[in-house]
């Protein structure tokens, strides 16, 4: 009898689904005998991470109070310890992993980095010795999981990709707590009470932002002039701007007034006429973060908003597995396609588009290439063709964006004529026109309809369709204009481009080749990861999100100031090369007891770089955050000692306490309830009245959101929900 461990209870009820006369049990499911599972198998689920590392104070008593005597934290060796909110199904799991029936284990959380350390760790803590084999699938169709479980990988060819993980989690562990006590500790020298939580990828996040907000505070418009010229050439009307040497701006209105007064009424005369043909392939497939960056502009939503809805649609079983770093597929899935297209074509969404032109991928080297697949390929629709009836709106757009870039795939290439006239006035002042004319559509018929079209196009002299003219044809100059304009600051990163920004390690790439990001592992945190590093930076006050823009915080120029431009903790491209190492210890080709050591060693140099150079820091005060609140700030009386409850913000952690603590009252307020942060207002609402009104956003255990009031028991002084 095997022991399968999925990741969390909705994975585990799919990978249940293509079995028959299951029987749910307390934290598990009883599969009886049937192929592949002669003698049965019971499946079983964590809850996320079950464990988590041990806090610095369990390593050493001393390291439980911040001071900087005490950095760096270097412990021997790192130690894993179950989450208490989930010990109940960490013990269901270990009693079924040492039942006398079961043979062995079959690892079925995510098939990535964090699956693995999931299911691996857990076993090393039961010290369970049972033979493994690995579940590695991309999909949670039928078809895909009774594959999966025939051609089940060995537990030790995932071996490395745990080795990852783990390096991961120790080197995050290394540079985030022990930098964090350092910057915090070297702030409040200075007279800043703020917590200045940094990490390895989090920090270098926040000072690309921050980069960008300098050059924005530091920009200064300058005006410009444009002068407009409207031409006659028999019969032909088109527009033009005035240039010299390419250059169409000029920095006064004298010298604008000047040009269209001398050319205005005159005759004119096309000197030249140029068409450069081009082709634009398909956009490549969708990994992550292009589709993180896709569904951001054109529907605003946050990356993690798009990870969530992908992820339900993965477990709905209608997409690939939504992790991918690779917009490739290999040949397999390129002969599901056709098929799939087939079904897709049955929907009234996309019946007008298919058939497509090209019936398979199959050769293509642009979309189907196993060598650059690395845990997982592109994100596709799977056989399952959801119906949009059936999917929300949210779910309908994402999936519609998944399966539209299949669908565009199978188109022709897209061919356009980029048109420019050069027009002279009196044989001296020369006019330049801009158009294109569109000559074979291709792949745009499928992306650029409806709300899946571009949400910032180029101008739209651009987009204008110029008459045919010759060279040597005469006309008249109609009417001249002049525009006035000024130097735009760069613009303010997205959501979008942020998560574009993480990917390649702080390198810009043009909007027209977000298909295009970077496949390789270089950037700054994980296709997993980068969504989250945002909402975090978010909640510590690093930034603000308005309208879909990204703001730094003060709180923000203030710590990356005192780091400096050239620290580790602040290079993009030193994170980019630790992922890169990370990535290779995935692949057994680098290792991790070596990447850890230097992980300790970049540690230790970073805080005594700090230490050494915080004597000269010039920083100041910062305003009350919505993180950091004043500690006096009186938000109720006591339950038991009737002293203030007051709201306070130190370390790591945001609650409200008594102000009696010194005299040994312990009674606390989490900020934090089920994963929903409580305002100042509510807690106050709940002291004076005894509950709260009734609010949303709480999570279970599960992950499953909920809404309820919360109310206090007086006589616990427990926070207790109120359905």
């Amino acid at each position: 009898m095997k022991l399968i461990i999925a990741e969390k209870p909705s994975q585990a009820q799919a990978l249940a689904g293509p079995f028959s006369k299951v029987k749910k049990q307390k934290g598990f499911y009883e599969i009886p005998p049937q192929d592949p599972f002669p003698d049965g198998a019971y499946l079983t689920w964590c809850v996320g991470h079950l464990l988590e590392l041990v806090p610095p104070k369990e390593y050493k008593p001393e390291w439980e109070k911040w001071k900087l005597d005490t950095l760096p934290m270097m412990p021997e060796r790192f130690r894993y310890k179950v989450s208490p909110s989930k010990w109940d199904q960490f013990q269901i799991i270990k009693k079924l992993a040492f039942d006398p029936k079961v043979t062995g284990i079959i690892g079925a959380t995510d098939a990535g980095r964090e699956g693995e350390l999931i299911y691996k760790s857990l076993l090393m803590n039961m010290n369970c010795k049972k033979p493994v084999m690995r579940l590695w699938i991309s999909s949670l169709t039928k078809k895909a999981v009774l594959e999966g479980f025939r051609h089940l990988k060995s537990g030790q060819e995932t071996l490395p990709v745990f080795f990852e993980a783990y390096s991961r989690a120790c080197a995050d562990w290394l540079v985030g707590l022990n930098t964090t006590r350092a910057y915090t500790l070297l702030m409040q020298k200075k007279g800043i009470r703020e917590t200045f939580p940094t990490g390895r990828v989090m920090t270098p996040t926040v000072a690309l932002v921050v980069k960008r907000e300098a050059e924005i505070e530091n920009f200064k418009p300058e005006p410009f002039f444009e002068v407009i010229g409207e031409f006659d050439v028999n019969g032909n009307q088109y527009s033009g701007k005035w240039q010299e040497k390419e250059n169409i701006r000029l920095k006064t209105k004298e010298e604008a007034e000047v040009i269209a007064e001398r050319t205005k009424d005159q005759r004119c005369a096309v000197a030249d006429v140029r068409k450069d043909r081009k082709e634009y392939h398909p956009p490549m497939l969708y990994n992550l973060s292009a589709l993180q960056a896709k569904a951001n502009q054109i529907y605003k939503y946050s990356p993690e908003k798009t990870l969530n809805i992908t992820s339900e649609l993965y477990l709905k079983k209608i997409v690939s597995y939504p992790r991918s770093d690779s917009p490739y597929i290999t040949e397999e899935e390129a002969k599901t396609l056709p098929g799939i297209l087939q079904k897709l074509a049955q929907q009234e969404n996309y019946n007008h588009l298919l058939p497509a032109p090209k019936r398979s991928l199959m050769g293509n080297p642009r979309f189907v290439n196993a060598a650059k697949v690395s845990d997982h390929y592109a994100i596709i629709p799977t056989e399952n063709v959801a119906s949009p009836e059936k999917l929300s709106r949210d779910e309908r757009n994402i999936y519609d964006l998944i399966v539209r870039s299949v669908i565009a795939a199978h188109y022709d290439k897209a061919v356009m004529d980029i048109t420019t006239i050069v027009t002279k006035v009196n044989n001296h002042d020369e006019f330049v026109s801009k158009g294109k004319v569109i000559i074979q559509e291709g792949w745009r018929k499928v992306l650029f309809e409806k709300n899946t079209k571009k949400a910032d196009n180029k101008d739209d002299e651009e987009n204008t369709v110029l008459p045919d003219v010759q060279s040597g044809e005469t006309g008249t100059v109609e009417q001249v204009s002049i525009r006035e304009g000024k130097t735009q600051a760069p613009k303010r990163y997205t959501l979008g481009s942020l998560v574009t920004l993480m990917k390649t390690a702080g390198k810009t790439i043009e909007d027209e080749e977000l298909s295009k990001v970077l496949n390789q592992v270089q950037g700054l945190g994980t296709e997993a990861t980068r969504s989250s590093i945002i909402k975090k930076i978010e909640e510590l006050d690093y930034i603000r999100v308005q309208k879909n823009q990204v703001y730094a915080t003060e709180k923000a120029k203030a710590l990356i100031t005192a780091i400096g431009d050239d620290s580790i903790l602040t290079s993009a491209e030193t994170t980019a090369l630790w992922e890169q190492r990370l990535h290779e210890i995935g692949k057994g080709r680098a290792d991790a007891k070596q990447f850890i050591d230097m992980t300790k060693r970049m540690t230790e140099k970073v805080i005594q770089d700090a230490i050494a150079a915080s004597g000269s820091w010039k920083v100041e005060p910062l305003p009350v955050s919505k993180t950091a609140k004043a500690e006096n700030e009186r938000l109720g009386t006591c339950p038991f000692c009737g002293k203030d409850i007051i709201h306070i913000a130190i370390k790591r952690n945001d609650f409200y306490g008594c102000s009696g603590y010194k005299e040994g009252c312990k009674f606390t307020i989490s900020g934090r309830i089920a994963k929903k942060k409580l305002s100042p207002a509510q807690v106050k609402r709940l002291l004076e009245k005894g509950e709260t009104t009734k609010l949303k956003g709480f999570k279970s255990k599960q992950g499953k959101p909920f809404a309820a009031a919360l109310a206090l028991n007086k006589e616990t002084g427990k926070i207790e929900f109120k359905m």
